[in-house]
């Protein structure tokens, strides 16, 4: 027997890395990192395989992904569909999956530990999660079953994937891109699939589509091609030992790596040729794609990056400078974009203007003036020299990442031909200068190879084509002659000719140098910052880092006032007055970005935000010019026209985004005493001139009290100087605690329903959303909380599996927890192409389901649940970035509940099971009398019950017998309308009655037409799809059908009515509100008394 191979265990890493790694290659050739991390509470693995939509048939766009949803479904040695999740969510884990162009990545997370004191043994082995989270997983390969029961509902899932991202304008314009690409190429391809790709169509021409999938799996998945990545506690043998033994059974076929080196993405027809696109949001975009060279074996120079940093400068003398300056743009991005091994794309993408719209072809030869002048100077060492040293110290100091996301990525880039050394750092290190490299990579960005893309709702209006997959409207044609010529020109243009403002950057004065960081042995990390600085002016809090020991900081500064709430224009001035500052600050903290500094300012309903990141080393130099540009912004009207315009597509772009993405703002306005609604802000923004921002900030900044957080590698005194210097140069007036806004929560009532219904603003979407909110009560009732943690907790999985794995409701199922400014719940979201009545009765029906499985549920399932609870209430801290943000977020939520998951994980822990029964039936049970609920429906226009218009429910049926007689004639077979409205009589089609339907019409088949009963099947099987479409075209809700198991759908209950919102104010105005947020420990608790670090 072939042994395994250990290839290295000396991978370049971090300078505080303490893993520990080793790269093996079974005897099947699959290649595994193994890593030991001892400190790590969450094991994960993850497997890439080198095939994805590239390698779909022609015919049946959506294969690749199609199988990676199949795989979840059962596999021989664990049948049960859902049995891996079961597992993963019993032991505080997750799963997820991707299918990209040359890939399909499969990761999940688990516990490290089964949280025994010591893990007994089991056949030789560790009862670890990981373990048994590492045998199902293998499995996927080995062995899956693709269930002929799981194989319409994962393909109604992908479908409905698929209808989700038909409304998003990047999923359109990236469609549309490789739609007009070169049809040789697989970049041409129609990657997520859909039911017509995937399951119409292939049984129209006789495809038995289980046994492609099944072919598609035995041909492409091939052990060779796979690369895994395990990350555990355990150590490196015995992860080794585990690989060996689980995955040896994935079979070799010895498959060559996917290329397809002899054709392009482009060929000499789609170059040189320019497309109009028109979005569904208010956007305008420029793109320019080239042609590029692959750089998938130049992991040591990367030219890319040299030409990328370059063109897409942001500093003095760049593009963005000068055409911004203009007038005609607000930013821009550039760099390589890599297809598959063998093409590439160089991309450089402009966000328009209305005035750049009108000038897009100015920007273009300014783009290409400036490639004219880096290919007049020879590359320069030193910007190359700033780029890699940048690099090197963003890797030093490297922390550590989500555990899934670890080794999701690690797998994709085992796909890359780098040495096995370099795995860690070989995607992110630039290692060698190389002049004539750059120079090469410089001569794809010519004038003859190129396409240019054209993105506006309004320009040039003419589109006269529409593209298959999403129907994105569009114009293709050659770019015109003289536009050309003139880009041949500004690429001729030297030193002398040329836009004088273009020009190199300079230095970057922002480059980190002292890097230093004053380790000390610490017993054990501070759980909360010090409170340093307590005063009417200025509140500061701070912490020394001791725990990650990198030299970065993050510095939270809030400017509380109480003027931006009073009305809704107040809000709209004091968010322009923020982006005008950042506006006008663009090109100077550019370098800060590229330096590992950066810095936001935003504008909230209780005041202002100022928050800076990274390298702590210039971090008071950055605040200072920021609190310098607030203080001193001027307003000028050019550009406070064009941030005024972002900001108001940016209000009616809102009404096109995912339903899903928009339903939470409405739910919170209606739990909130003062919270307001996007409709609000666009109905005030108009009115406001560059003379209303100018006259308001003085007075925003004129009375303010300051609270700032600072925490990293930070002393105290810097900590003190950054408050200082906050007071010192905005220098505002006290705002006495007496003036400070509260926040404060609607109480919803027991025994009350209320429903909120809101048509979505898209014309074209077709999928409704709700937001089942069940109100629960206070978040400082500690008691309450955690039974409501323990809730979403156990409904994770099963709310998953129900909902949308075997009722197929949308593709967008989330349970869970949902908490308010002072109060919190239980939420349902599903975004589904069915109306939101129908939805929230399948939700009742779920949740009478779960009680019943509450009382069913055994001891050990409940203290499985509890367990896994706590360990992810628990779930140690990944970095100084994540630690930061729970500290600023327990700050900004006035509640100073700093020890939040370790009061909550206590909680949990003396939960028994009838508290959870108890709390159920009191607050969630749908029969509740004492439930308190509010739902909010949002509506789309495209619903049946718009297009039913004032159809009647026997016009409806008539219409429905015609087509169904038109479709038997169509396949051969006799359609006598008499005898088939006959069996109609009793039949319910106006409800959707789609089971009683197709009986209908097998009666009359086998009956009436002597059609034998095999063949009548066959005609209803096609038929019922036909049945899917002319129903809702007719504005009929079809009724949901039994799951393909043949298992009757849960009961939904009685419940009792609703009352609708139709006065929001009324509404509000008859809830009583909650008390305001308080801190859980008094403030006078986190003073420090100890000595300094």
């Amino acid at each position: 027997m072939a042994s395994i191979e250990r290839v290295t265990d000396k991978l370049e890493a971090p300078a505080l890395d303490d893993r520990s790694y080793r790269v093996i290659r079974l005897p099947n050739k699959l290649e595994a990192l193994l890593v030991h991390d001892p400190e790590t509470d969450k094991a994960s693995a993850s497997v890439n395989v080198n095939v994805g939509s590239f390698s779909d048939a022609d015919d049946m766009p959506g294969m690749a992904h199609a199988v990676e949803h199949l795989l979840f479904m059962g596999t021989k040695k664990y049948p049960v569909e859902n049995a891996y999740n079961q597992y993963l969510t019993a032991h505080s884990g997750y799963s997820n999956a991707y299918t990209a162009s040359t890939e399909t990545n499969y990761f999940f997370e688990v516990a490290a530990s089964s949280g025994q004191e010591s893990d007994a043994l089991v056949d030789g082995h560790t009862i670890s999660p990981l373990y048994g989270a590492l045998d199902r997983f293998a499995q996927f390969f080995i062995e899956p079953l693709f269930l002929s029961s799981t194989l319409d509902r994962e393909l109604r899932a992908v479908d409905s994937e698929n209808k989700k991202n038909l409304q998003s304008d990047n999923w359109r314009l990236s469609q549309l891109n490789k739609s007009l690409a070169n049809p040789k190429h697989p970049y041409h391809h129609f990657s997520t699939g859909n039911l017509e790709t995937l399951r119409d169509e292939p049984q129209k021409r006789g495809v038995k589509i289980r046994d492609e999938f099944i072919d598609f799996h035995k041909r492409n998945y091939s052990a060779n091609r796979m690369k895994l990545v395990v990350l555990g506690r355990e150590d490196l043998d015995e992860l080794e030992s585990w690989v060996a033994e689980l995955f040896a059974g994935v079979e070799n076929k010895d498959l060559p790596q996917n290329r397809w080196d002899g054709v392009q993405p482009y060929s000499d027809k789609e170059v040189m040729t320019q497309v109009f696109a028109k979005p569904v949001m208010d956007t305008r975009l420029l793109d320019i794609y080239f042609p590029f060279l692959d750089e998938e074996n130049m992991y040591e120079t990367r030219p890319s990056r040299y030409i990328s940093h370059l063109i897409g400068h942001e500093g003095p003398g760049s593009i963005l400078a000068y055409i911004k300056a203009k007038g005609w743009a607000n930013g821009l991005s550039a760099g390589a974009m890599p297809v598959c091994p063998g093409a590439a794309f160089f991309t450089v993408s402009v966000r328009l203007t209305e005035d750049g719209l009108k000038e897009y072809k100015e920007i273009v030869k300014v783009i290409f003036q400036y490639i004219s002048l880096i290919k007049e100077n020879p590359p320069q060492k030193w910007i190359f020299d700033e780029t890699k040293g940048m690099a090197e110290v963003d890797f030093k100091f490297q922390q550590k990442s989500r555990a899934s996301s670890f080794t999701s990525q690690l797998s994709s880039i085992m796909q890359q031909p780098l040495p096995r050394e370099w795995l860690l750092s070989g995607t992110q290190l630039l290692r060698r200068f190389d002049s004539e490299a750059i120079t090469n990579a410089l001569s794809y960005l010519r004038a003859d190879n190129y396409r240019l893309t054209l993105v506006s709702q309004n320009f040039p209006g003419d589109w006269d084509k529409k593209e298959r997959w999403y129907g994105t409207e569009y114009k293709a044609q050659p770019i015109e002659p003289k536009f050309e010529a003139d880009v041949k020109e500004a690429l001729a243009t030297t030193s002398e000719d040329r836009i004088p403002d273009l020009h190199l950057p300079h230095r970057n004065e922002f480059i980190p140098t002292k890097l230093t960081v004053d380790k000390r042995d610490v017993a054990e990390p501070m759980k909360a910052p010090k409170l340093i600085r307590d005063d009417e002016m200025v509140r500061t809090w701070w912490k020394k880092d001791d725990r990650f020991w990198v030299p970065k900081g993050n510095v939270y500064i809030y400017l509380r006032s109480p003027l931006i709430k009073t009305t809704p224009a107040n809000e709209i001035r004091s968010n322009l007055y923020c982006e005008l500052v950042k506006d006008a600050l663009v090109e100077y903290s550019y370098d800060a970005e590229i330096a590992g500094l950066y810095y936001s300012l935003g504008s909230y309903s209780l005041g202002m935000d100022i928050d800076l990141s990274g390298y702590s080393d210039k971090m008071s130099v950055l605040l200072e010019k920021v609190l310098v540009s607030m203080r001193d912004l001027e307003v000028k009207p050019d550009r406070f026209n064009i941030v005024k315009e972002r900001q108001l597509r940016g209000m009616r772009n809102f009404q096109f985004q995912q339903p899903y993405r928009q339903v939470g703002d409405y739910t919170r306005w209606l739990n909130s005493e003062r919270a307001r609604i996007n409709e609000q802000y666009l109905a005030e923004i108009g009115p406001i001139t560059p003379e209303d921002v100018a006259n308001f900030y003085p007075q925003l900044l004129r009375q303010c009290h300051i609270e700032l957080l600072a925490h990293g590698n930070i002393y105290k005194e810097d900590a003190l100087r950054m408050s200082n210097l906050v007071e010192s140069t905005l220098k505002p007036r006290k705002l006495p605690s007496s003036l400070w806004q509260i926040r404060r929560s609607l109480v919803i009532p027991p025994g009350s329903d209320f429903t909120y219904q809101k048509t979505l603003g898209d014309p074209a979407n077709v999928n409704h959303c709700i937001e089942y909110y069940l109100f629960v009560g206070d978040q400082k009732d500690r008691v309450l909380r955690a039974k409501l943690l323990l809730l979403g907790q156990m409904t994770d999985e099963i709310g998953f599996d129900q909902l949308r794995t075997k009722e197929q409701l949308g593709y967008i199922v989330f349970t869970g927890t949902k908490i308010m400014a002072t109060t919190m719940g239980y939420r349902v979201i599903i975004q589904s192409e069915r109306p939101p009545e129908y939805l929230e009765e399948r939700i009742n029906a779920f949740l009478a389901m779960f009680a019943t499985k509450l009382e069913e549920m055994t001891q050990d399932e409940f203290e499985s649940h509890k367990k896994s609870l706590i360990n992810k209430r628990l779930e140690k801290i990944k970095n100084l970035d994540q630690e930061s943000e729970r500290f600023w977020s327990h700050i900004s939520s006035e509640y100073f509940d700093f020890l939040q998951n370790e009061h909550d994980a206590n909680y949990i822990r003396s939960l028994v099971k009838k508290d959870l029964i108890d709390f159920f039936n009191q607050y969630i049970h749908p029969t509740s009398p004492t439930r308190a609920k509010l739902a909010v429906h949002m509506v789309a226009q495209s619903s049946p019950k718009a297009v039913a218009g004032s159809m009647s429910a026997v016009e409806q049926k008539e219409k429905v017998i015609s087509l169904l007689g038109k479709y038997l004639t169509s396949i051969g077979a006799d359609a006598d309308v008499e005898s088939l409205t006959k069996r109609f009589e009793l039949v319910d089609v106006a409800g959707g009655d789609q089971s009683a339907i197709m009986q209908a019409v097998l009666t009359y088949l086998t009956e009436d037409a002597g059609v034998p009963a095999d063949q009548a099947t066959q005609v209803i099987e096609q038929g019922q799809q036909l049945l899917g479409t002319v129903l809702p075209s007719l504005g009929i809700e079809i009724q949901q059908q039994p799951d393909a198991d043949g298992e009757a759908l849960p009961e939904a209950p009685e419940v009792k009515p609703t009352t609708f919102i139709d006065d929001v104010h009324l509404y509000k105005a008859r809830l009583a509100l909650t008390a305001g947020p308080t801190p859980v420990t008094e403030l006078r608790d986190f003073e420090e008394t100890g000595p300094k670090l």
